[in-house]
C-alpha cells in the first residue's frame, strides 16, 4: 500500500508547540524557582502566619498545593496549566487558524516571558495567568452566548479567576471594570439596560467574591489583616522622601509642627539615599526609618496629602522618575529581570526543609534568558506597543471575542499605568501581566488576522 503523507495543519503545529512549551518549561523549572519573597509566602501559608505584607491569598494558594504535595511543584503545574490551557483554547474562538500563528507561537514558547518566568513562584506570575484565564473564559462565554442561555458555568469560572487574581496582586482589582465592560458589550444586543445590568452585576460579583476570598485567606490566628495599611504607609514614606529629593526647598510643614527633627533627618539623611530604582536604598540609614515610623499614621498621611495637593510638581517629578524605571527599565540589570534556583531566609528554608542553591539546569536557563536582556523581549515598552497595535487591529473587526481580547489588553495597560502612583521598585516582574497579555493578544490575532477589514481600511 502507498504510504500516506502526513498533512499537518496550522492547528496541529500550534497545539504541538504549546504542549511542548508547557512540558519544556516544567522540565527546566520543577519544582519551581523560589526567591526570598516566594519562600516567605510559602512559609506563611504552611505555618498559617502573617509576617510580611504580601497578599494572604497567595500564601493560601501555595498552602493548598503544599498540603497535597509538599513544596511548590504541584502549584507550578497548576499555575502553568491555567495559562497554557487558555492559549490552547484561543483556537476555539475563531472559525479557522492561519499559519501566521505558528511563528507567533514559537516566539511565545521560546521567550523568557514563558520559558523562564512561568517557572518562578511569584504572585505576579499567578496574577497574570489568572487574568489571562479569566478573560479567555469571558471570550469563550461571549462566543457561545448568542446560541443559548447565558453560559453560567463558564461565566462563574471567569469571575472566580478574576476575583482570585484581584487578591493575589495588590492592585489586581483593576482588571474587574474591564471584565465588566466586556460582559456588557457581549450583552449589548439585548438592549442597553440589560447590558448595563450584566456589566454592573459582573463588577459587583468580582469585587464581592474577591473580598470573600481575602477574608477566607487570612489566617485565623494572625488577627485582622494589616498588610494593606503597612504597604500604603511604606509608599507614603517613599513619596515624601522622593518629593524632597526632587525639590530640596520643599518644606514638610506637617512634620515641622508634629516633630521638627523629622524634616531635618529626611532632608539631611533620607534625600541623599533616595533612588528611583527602588525604595530599599533608604534602609542604609536606620535613622531615616526610625524617624518616619515613630510618626502616627495620621501625621504621615497628612504630610503626604500636603505634598500631593500643595507641591504637585515635586510629587509628580518623583512619581514619573520611578515609573520611568519600572516601565522603561533603563538599566535592566538593576531591575531583577531573571531569577532561578532557591534563595531565602535561612531559618524559613530550614523549617520548610528546602535546600538553597542553583543546579546545572537553573544555570542553563538563566544563561539562556540573558541572551534577550537588551532586546524587545525584555522591554515593557515593546509589549505596550504590541498591545496597542493588536487592540487596534481587533477593533477593526469587533467580533464578540475580539472585544473581550481588547478589554484584556486595555486592562493590562491600565494595570501598568497604576504603577505611576504605586511603584516602589523597578522589578521587571511587576509588569509581567502587560507582557503576557500582549503575547496572548498577538497569538489570538495571528490565529485569524482581520485581513479583509484591513484591506477595506487601506482602500479608503
Amino acid at each position: 500500500m502507498p504510504r500516506r503523507s502526513l498533512d499537518l495543519t496550522a492547528d496541529d503545529v500550534v497545539r504541538g508547540l504549546l504542549i511542548a512549551g508547557f512540558l519544556v518549561m516544567l522540565a527546566g523549572a520543577m519544582p519551581g524557582h523560589l526567591s526570598p519573597d516566594s519562600i516567605s509566602q510559602l512559609y506563611e501559608g504552611r505555618m498559617g502566619t502573617r509576617e510580611t505584607w504580601g497578599p494572604a491569598a497567595y500564601a493560601s494558594v501555595l498552602a493548598i498545593f503544599d498540603s497535597i504535595v509538599p513544596g511548590t511543584g504541584l502549584y507550578l503545574v497548576a499555575s502553568g496549566f491555567i495559562l497554557f490551557a487558555s492559549l490552547l483554547g484561543l483556537r476555539g474562538l475563531r472559525p479557522r487558524a492561519s499559519w501566521a500563528a505558528v511563528p507567533v507561537t514559537l516566539l511565545m514558547v521560546a521567550s523568557p516571558a514563558i520559558l523562564v518566568f512561568q517557572g518562578i513562584v511569584w504572585k505576579d506570575v499567578l496574577f497574570a495567568n489568572l487574568a489571562i484565564g479569566g478573560f479567555f473564559l469571558l471570550a469563550r462565554a461571549s462566543v457561545s452566548w448568542p446560541a443559548r442561555r447565558p453560559p453560567w458555568i463558564v461565566l462563574a469560572g471567569a469571575l472566580l479567576a478574576l476575583a482570585l487574581a484581584a487578591q493575589v496582586r495588590q492592585n489586581g482589582i483593576i482588571v474587574a471594570p474591564f471584565a465588566a465592560l466586556a460582559v456588557a458589550w457581549t450583552v449589548r444586543g439585548e438592549g442597553w439596560r440589560r447590558g448595563l445590568a450584566w456589566g454592573l452585576g459582573s463588577l459587583v460579583a468580582i469585587v464581592a467574591a474577591s473580598h470573600l476570598i481575602g477574608v477566607a485567606a487570612q489566617p485565623a490566628k494572625a488577627g485582622p489583616d494589616k498588610a494593606s495599611g503597612v504597604g500604603v504607609r511604606i509608599l507614603e514614606h517613599y513619596d515624601i522622601i522622593g518629593a524632597v529629593a526632587h525639590d530640596p526647598t520643599l518644606q514638610l510643614s506637617v512634620f515641622n509642627t508634629a516633630d521638627p527633627e523629622a524634616q531635618t533627618v529626611i532632608r539631611a539623611r533620607g534625600a541623599p539615599l533616595y533612588s528611583p530604582v527602588r525604595i530599599d536604598y533608604l534602609d542604609a540609614d536606620p535613622a531615616v526609618g526610625a524617624v518616619l515610623w515613630r510618626q502616627s499614621d495620621q501625621v504621615v498621611r497628612d504630610q503626604w496629602l500636603d505634598i500631593v495637593l500643595h507641591h504637585p510638581r515635586a510629587y509628580l517629578a518623583h512619581r514619573l522618575d520611578v515609573f520611568r524605571w519600572v516601565f522603561l527599565t533603563p538599566r535592566i540589570d538593576s531591575c531583577l529581570p531573571l531569577f532561578v534556583g532557591v534563595e531565602g531566609p535561612a531559618d524559613s528554608l530550614k523549617k520548610l526543609e528546602i535546600a538553597v542553591g542553583k543546579d546545572a539546569s537553573d544555570r542553563a536557563i538563566y544563561n539562556y534568558g540573558t541572551w534577550f536582556l537588551d532586546g524587545p523581549l525584555f522591554s515593557h515598552l515593546s509589549y505596550a506597543l504590541t498591545a496597542l497595535l493588536t487592540a487596534g487591529a481587533l477593533l477593526l473587526r469587533r467580533d464578540r471575542a475580539d472585544m473581550v481580547m481588547v478589554a484584556m489588553l486595555a486592562a493590562s495597560l491600565a494595570f501598568t499605568g497604576s504603577f505611576l502612583a504605586i511603584s516602589i521598585a523597578c522589578d521587571y516582574r511587576y509588569l509581567y501581566f502587560l507582557d503576557l497579555a500582549a503575547l496572548t493578544g498577538l497569538l489570538y490575532l495571528a490565529l485569524d488576522p482581520p485581513v479583509a477589514q484591513v484591506r477595506r481600511l487601506l482602500r479608503r
